[in-house]
């Protein structure tokens, strides 16, 4: 897969935010109006959006679900892909957004509750429908919303995925997440390196070299969220300078 830089549309109560640390009280960034914020990322050149539903990832009700729709059908207009994430606890939840239009489901507590969901789904439909979200606090997955903490490592968990039928991973440093500090590049080569599906890397983008530093890790993309709202660099320009360092500097 090409490198790809994906923006972020975090849903909380109808609004777009960002999260520090995914914590639903510290909220960096909050914006009425998701369906404008995913119009705006498309006319600056994405490829691909990434939806989560933090109401469903925290409380397991997906109450965003009907703003999900509505970008989920902008984007089958506009020819951009969709990865859905955030709440989707049964076979159910997952097949209704693929059969809705949404290219990827992220599935995470449901996984590490119930592996056997990721085989019976890239079964009946595609591998590359499945990503399973590996999110790490202090080097162990962390699911519900990050909430609750698991006793495995997200290398653990990704053999687990990949033998399971996942066709991506979605790997995200919580202990960089939201806080604007740049990236630890360590756990996600770590993951690249003992997988052989794609990994999605996310945490801790502040900067362009930050994009850059991921890059080079084997990655096959990044979810920008926190950097891309506060105006550190705009997705246009992540998008070029990816372009740029993919033809060798012309």
């Amino acid at each position: 897969m090409e490198f790809e830089v994906i923006p972020a549309v975090d849903m909380k109560n109808g609004k777009c935010v960002q999260l520090i640390q995914g914590l639903p009280d510290q909220e960096r960034i909050s914006l009425d109006d998701p369906e404008a914020v995913a119009i705006k990322w498309i006319g600056q050149g994405a490829k691909t959006l990434h939806l989560i539903d933090l109401d469903g990832a925290i409380e397991g009700k997906r109450k965003n679900a009907p703003i999900i729709e509505k970008i989920i059908m902008l984007c089958e207009r506009e020819g951009v892909e969709v990865q859905v994430g955030g709440g989707i606890r049964s076979f159910e939840d997952a097949a209704n957004l693929l059969h809705m239009g949404a290219n990827r489901v992220i599935l995470s507590t449901a996984a590490v509750q119930n592996p056997d969901l990721v085989e019976r789904l890239a079964r009946q439909f595609k591998p590359e429908n499945i990503n399973v979200a590996l999110d790490s606090k202090n080097g162990k997955v962390s699911t519900k919303g990050w909430t609750e903490q698991s006793e495995y490592t997200a290398v653990q968990l990704g053999k687990m995925f990949e033998e399971k039928g996942a066709g991506s991973i979605l790997f995200t440093n919580i202990d960089k997440e939201g806080l604007m500090e740049g990236v630890d590049t360590e756990p996600t080569t770590e993951l690249v390196n003992e997988l052989t599906i794609p990994v999605i890397a996310s945490g801790g983008v502040t900067t362009l070299e930050d994009i850059m530093t991921l890059k080079m890790t084997g990655a096959c993309g990044v979810v920008v969220g926190s950097a891309l709202y506060a105006g550190n660099f705009t997705l246009t320009e992540a998008i070029n300078t990816i372009r740029v360092d993919t033809s060798g500097g012309e």
